[in-house]
């Protein structure tokens, strides 16, 4: 089935809230339905943009074309070796529900990304990532229908340039591809990853996936804010990867700087002496913590998410995370990237 709308509100199509519209909204519940509807209609002259749920976007003004949204849905178990499970996924799946359902049926992997909110198709866009993993490690292969053509395509994991909160979907490739359905391999037998801090504190004897799944819960709940109720695109800005010679440069004059060592391919260290620096630190030491711009503030628990304070503009959330960059800019020499996507 496709449904077009048009002159459509987006505001429970963007996690911020926004009171933005779309020319043309357009969602599908089949890859036929989508492949049907790039055949019979004139796009010419107008662009098309392809959403998951909204909760990484930050939209500057109504968009004036056609916005797609997947409504293809389902769980398959495609196979079974002894050691992993083969899962096809829908891409309109809701993440957090498709992790649990993977838990409670024995398939184990994704517990640490809890409560992260997606939609599964754009799990894989974004290679979301929480607690010491990131989707890729669990991706075989991501199924598309090409928008330039119609024509359904598969990519390996390997093609996909999967990197830090990144892909060639939303690089190289931005704008080209309809995510459909996503196939995941996960482990059958539980085996925690608990390195990140928070995570090390729970006893190891008789620990199970969900126990895990319920800590990663209930730590994201204490520092981010439920979009429902204060509208957020979550972590807003990228972690900086910097040199090991800027960051010691820095530590001389901010010694509590924190730092991660950055894995290169194959999880390995970076070999080049690069490190990573929490957003959230450089932001909350250039004063930012807890303030607001206009009806666009900083979270107050946490500084990388900024938040729409009650009927923010886009405009506002814009200009409050311009002012965040060139602040830290100024004060570390350290440009922040945002994590969310400009439309």
């Amino acid at each position: 089935m496709l449904t077009i709308k048009e002159n459509y509100s987006l505001r429970e199509h963007n996690s911020f809230g926004l009171d933005v519209k779309a020319r043309y909204f357009v969602e599908y519940e089949s890859e036929e339905d989508l492949v049907k509807f790039l055949s019979e209609t004139d796009t010419a002259g107008l662009p098309m943009f392809h959403i998951g749920s909204g909760s990484d976007l930050l939209f500057t003004k109504d968009y004036d074309g056609y916005l797609l949204h997947s409504a293809v849905r389902g769980v398959e178990v495609a196979g079974n070796d002894g050691d992993n499970a083969v899962l096809v996924v829908g891409a309109a799946e809701i993440w957090d529900d498709f992790v649990q359902w993977s838990i409670s049926n024995g398939y184990y992997g994704l517990e640490n990304m809890s409560l992260i909110p997606s939609e599964v198709g754009a799990a894989a866009v974004q290679n979301i990532g929480a607690y010491g993993t990131e989707v890729k490690d669990y991706i075989v292969c991501v199924d598309c229908v090409d928008l330039r053509d119609g024509s359904i395509v598969s990519f390996s994991a390997e093609d996909c340039g999967f990197d830090y909160r990144h892909s060639h979907f939303k690089g190289q490739w931005r704008g080209w591809y309809a995510v459909t359905r996503v196939t995941f391999s996960l482990p059958i037998r539980f085996i925690p990853n608990l390195h990140y801090r928070g995570l090390m504190e729970l006893p190891q004897e008789g620990l199970t996936a969900q126990a895990v799944r319920d800590a990663v819960i209930s730590m994201r709940q204490s520092k981010l804010p439920d979009p429902s109720i204060l509208g957020n695109a979550g972590s807003f800005f990228l972690n900086p990867i910097i040199s090991l010679d800027k960051y010691e440069s820095l530590r001389l004059q901010y010694p509590d700087i924190p730092h991660f060592p950055v894995p290169s391919t194959g999880g390995t260290l970076n070999a080049v002496g690069e490190v990573k620096v929490p957003a959230a630190w450089l932001i909350e030491h250039a004063g930012w913590k807890g303030r607001s711009l206009g009806r666009a503030g900083v979270y107050e628990f946490q500084p990388l998410v900024l938040v729409n304070l009650g009927g923010a503009t886009p405009d506002e959330i814009v200009a409050l995370a311009a002012r965040i960059i060139d602040d830290v800019s100024r004060k570390f020499g350290i440009t922040l990237k945002p994590e969310a996507i400009y439309i």
